[in-house]
């Protein structure tokens, strides 16, 4: 059964090499990028050497409201999505704060996906599946952090942000509001072979298929509807655990509370209260 998939961040990297994979399945695929030039270039080249004419968005996810524009955007194209990728992510920037005054990585690897996957899902197919990109680099959240009262280091700031993500796809999994949707994280592998672990590490990293093939996998796989909720380890090839705080809901309470109170200070009013 062929699927409409959005795949955040998809103009370079996995993000890029998973968009392709499914549109040569025959997938309608949805890309997007902060860039709208490189964007539209990307498209080019999959229109050109593809099957299937790709859709493309842009928007900037460290401006939350862009990530509701881009939300609206989607909604009034009509297209009613299957899949939703949250891949998009930041690791090393030369501007790590926003605006605001917070730290890009939560914005970015954590906010972002949590309020484009709230605006999304509930317009999404019957059994839609969102897929949201976590790591192995993990690390209980900092509260001051997230708030932008304390600062971090880029290994810090996103060890913790992608631990975050996981745990919000946790939680939000067993909240009765969410269930018709199949919620999944994962770690596409370590060291994979990415701009970001390049400019991070200075090492070539390994093959990027191995991350584009599993994102291609639990994006398209039925069989996974069981494994709601939980935390897909591609370094061991198996559904696994995040980091232990993930697993309590007394912090994963606290998590969501950060990311609603952040919302109310980055969205107007009317915004906020039609979510």
């Amino acid at each position: 059964m062929k699927k409409n998939i959005l795949i955040t961040g998809s103009t370079d990297g996995i993000g890029l090499l998973a968009a392709k994979q499914l549109a040569k399945q025959g997938h309608q695929v949805i890309i997007h990028g902060r860039n709208p030039d490189k964007l539209t270039q990307v498209k080019q080249q999959m229109d050109n050497n593809l099957a299937v004419k790709v859709t493309a968005f842009s928007a900037d996810l460290s401006d939350l409201t862009q990530v509701e524009n881009l939300a609206e955007k989607i909604e009034q194209k009509g297209i009613k999505l299957d899949v939703l990728v949250n891949n998009a992510g930041i690791f090393r920037t030369d501007k790590p704060l926003t605006n605001e005054g917070l730290d890009v990585r939560f914005v970015v690897n954590t906010l972002a996906p949590y309020w484009l996957s709230k605006k999304l899902c509930k317009k999404m197919a019957k059994k839609g599946r969102i897929i949201n990109l976590s790591s192995a680099a993990q690390a209980p959240w900092d509260k001051g952090a997230m708030l932008g009262h304390t600062r971090l280091t880029d290994n810090q700031a996103y060890a913790q942000s992608k631990l975050a993500i996981a745990a919000w796809t946790y939680h939000l999994a067993h909240q009765p509001l969410y269930q018709d949707i199949d919620w999944i994280s994962l770690n596409p592998a370590s060291l994979l072979g990415s701009k970001m672990v390049k400019e991070a590490y200075g090492v070539n990293g390994k093959d990027l298929s191995i991350g584009a093939n599993i994102i291609v996998k639990l994006a398209t796989d039925a069989t996974l509807a069981a494994q709601n909720g939980r935390y897909f380890d591609n370094d061991i090839g198996q559904f696994s655990y995040p980091h232990d705080f993930a697993l309590h809901e007394a912090n994963n309470q606290m998590l969501i509370e950060i990311l609603e109170h952040l919302a109310q200070r980055l969205l107007p009013e009317q915004t906020r209260q039609a979510v």
